[in-house]
């Protein structure tokens, strides 16, 4: 009876036993929740905010709902700036995409000759500056200044302007591709190494050839590497901003301030002082994005399944 009466009066203790267990987790969490609301959760709302809002010359500031959408969907230069980046995106990270993956399967192979040469040559230009990069390049499509000009004036041949405005859009692309296919090359080449070596020594004693081999093993083993990094590197381009906004100071005349959407939300912010409709392209592209990432991740991700 004296050990039931002792029990009987320790009981409501226990409850406290959860409620620690809550505030230890809580604790261990907090240190990434506290940042990631202050960096990422209160900017979008700040920013779904302004987009919600309109500075007028009479009244000053005042709720005008989706009035903001509505005008820049119904905006040709904002269109014109989302059409000429999905057009960037159908041939850059296909062809991004395919470097890459032939790059990683070339070394993987191990039949290349001196492959930390070709390793360090492709990856080296991911340690160099995207603005300095862009710089590099800017200087050398120059058809009066650079390396384009030079050709021209000493060998007498007539090279294409790629500065002009037909080819310029795949001059940006040459220039992230310079950029990012060593990187990429990297990721696929780690995914590769991952993969069992007896699969492959299995599939040599069957008699299957090389390119059995990377059909039906190589490639379907990293499928979910490659689903990802096309998702960066759609996110990546529907973000293209650096490299025409340091072009334009070269060809201001091809390169115009709505080139892409970032620019355009750029030039309405800090020139035209239009934050309201810059926080509104800004919220526009970042669905636009999430939605097209979320489409390219599900399906590399249905097929690894």
């Amino acid at each position: 009876m004296k050990k039931s009466g002792l029990s009987a009066l320790r009981a409501p203790a226990a409850p406290s036993r959860p409620l620690r267990r809550r505030l230890t987790g809580w604790a261990f969490v907090l240190p990434f929740t506290v940042p990631f609301l202050l960096a990422v959760v209160a900017p979008i709302l700040y920013t779904l905010g302004l987009s919600l809002f309109r500075e007028r010359l009479i009244g000053g500031v005042s709720f005008v709902g989706l009035d903001n959408y509505q005008d820049q969907l119904n905006d040709p230069r904002f269109w014109s700036a989302v059409t000429r980046v999905g057009l960037y995106l159908l041939v850059q990270v296909p062809l991004m995409m395919l470097l890459a993956l032939a790059a990683a399967l070339a070394l993987d192979s191990a039949r290349l000759y001196a492959p930390t040469v070709f390793r360090l040559g492709l990856f080296l230009p991911y340690a160099v500056p995207g603005v300095v990069a862009t710089l590099l390049w800017g200087y050398i499509y120059g058809a009066q200044f650079g390396l384009v000009g030079d050709v021209r004036q000493y060998l007498g041949i007539d090279l294409p302007d790629p500065l002009s405005s037909a080819l310029i859009l795949p001059s940006i692309g040459n220039i992230v591709l310079w950029l990012y296919v060593g990187y990429n090359m990297l990721v696929f080449y780690a995914a590769l190494k991952a993969v069992p070596a007896e699969i492959f020594e299995a599939a040599k004693l069957d008699g299957a050839r090389t390119w059995h081999v990377i059909a039906h093993i190589k490639l379907p083993a990293i499928r979910s590497t490659l689903a990802v990094t096309t998702m960066f590197s759609v996110i990546g381009g529907f973000q293209l901003f650096n490299e025409p906004n340091i072009l334009r100071g070269l060809v201001p005349n091809v390169i115009s301030t709505d080139f892409t959407p970032n620019m355009y939300a750029y030039s309405l912010s800090f020139n035209g002082q239009q934050y309201n409709a810059a926080a509104t392209v800004a919220v526009i592209m970042g669905v636009v994005t999430g939605l097209f990432a979320f489409v390219v991740q599900r399906r590399g991700m249905r097929g690894a399944a």
